[in-house]
């Protein structure tokens, strides 16, 4: 058999994957407004929905777009027009690097650090400078006031998503994405191997506690105090408009995609399917067509996280402040301690 090798100087490579970049954040993000915003919100409420542009509303999204583009870029007189201008960019900044330590596929991946998901964690926090700078900056009090709480709940909701993920780290042995989806794939429970062994069931409290997280980080109902259009008007987004408004919109619901990926492979094993199905012991075996249908399985798996996320939004009355410190503190950060140390146990005993 004759084999072709084409070798991708280093700018290509780049390039390749700013578009792969721009693939995995973007695409979600339209998926996730069409389906879920646009009709999953609207069958919920009894009425249809978007209908005139495109088939059923398909192309709603890009009249949305368009409309947005056209907009008047606008800045309060006594804002700091340079920071203003630039906390929308911070917060879409956060989610690209996010996506990058996602493996879709055995060779299918922008990085494949040893750390990967400390690296993640790490660049979450960057969307709190974004949204508390915005808040800021706009020289609004509805908006400063906004930053701030947005501030207090991101950090406050940041920690039990890090305990969340350390019982994965403990059961995995290995803080790289790559490996985690790999030990789910090829596991067993009590010597069955055919269901591999997803750790949504052995760590399913720190998924849920993972999950609950993830809503405050996106700061979604009912976590959606920064922004309480009732309270706040939007909160830091208030003065904002045309396109950076909309680099705001993007970046929530495309977040929330690359949140859900991350939790695909922490607690659902990733692109991949239990290995024993096809005789695979290691992923050295896993063929090459697992890069092409690894990114379907993540984007799944993603959907079906997302509807999870967006259920919980559009089901639940919004929290008050107080409620909102409240169960971060004592009630996911406890249980999340005690998931960890329990992990932890049980992995030096077995």
């Amino acid at each position: 058999m004759i084999q072709f090798a084409i070798e991708i100087p280093y700018w290509g490579q780049s390039l390749l994957r700013v578009l792969g970049g721009l693939v995995a954040v973007l695409l979600p993000a339209g998926t996730i407004v069409y389906l879920f915003l646009f009709k999953m919100m609207s069958f919920m409420q009894s009425r249809l929905g978007p209908m005139e542009a495109g088939p059923y509303g398909s192309l709603q999204l890009v009249a949305e777009v368009g409309k947005w583009m056209q907009k008047e870029d606008l800045a309060p007189d006594a804002a700091d027009h340079r920071i203003f201008k630039m906390a929308p960019l911070i917060v879409l900044l956060s989610t690209f690097l996010l996506v990058v330590i996602v493996p879709f596929g055995p060779d299918a991946y922008f990085t494949n650090f040893s750390v990967g998901i400390f690296l993640g964690l790490a660049v979450a926090s960057v969307s709190v400078l974004g949204i508390l700078i915005a808040g800021w900056a706009s020289a609004n009090k509805y908006a400063l006031l906004g930053g701030l709480r947005a501030a207090g709940q991101l950090i406050a909701y940041e920690l039990p998503m890090v305990l969340a993920v350390l019982g994965v780290v403990i059961q995995a042995g290995s803080m790289n994405m790559q490996e985690i989806t790999v030990a789910q794939n090829t596991g067993s429970w009590f010597g069955l191997d055919w269901f591999g062994s997803p750790f949504i069931v052995t760590q399913f409290v720190g998924f849920v506690i993972f999950m609950i997280a993830v809503q405050a980080e996106l700061t979604q109902a009912p976590f959606d105090m920064p922004i309480a259009e009732s309270e706040l008007v939007s909160g830091y987004m208030t003065e904002y408009s045309g396109f950076r408004f909309l680099i705001f919109f993007i970046a929530e619901f495309a977040t929330a995609g690359v949140f859900a990926f991350i939790a695909s492979v922490l607690f659902l094993g990733g692109w991949g399917i239990p290995f024993s199905w096809f005789g695979w012991d290691n992923i050295d075996q896993v063929p090459d067509w697992m890069n092409l249908v690894g990114p379907l399985i993540m984007f799944t798996k993603m959907l079906v996280l997302t509807f999870i996320i967006m259920w919980v939004r559009f089901s639940f009355p919004r929290f008050r402040e107080d409620q909102l410190q409240t169960f971060a503190w004592k009630v996911l950060i406890p249980l999340a301690l005690l998931n960890t140390a329990i992990t932890a146990i049980l992995k030096v005993a077995f």
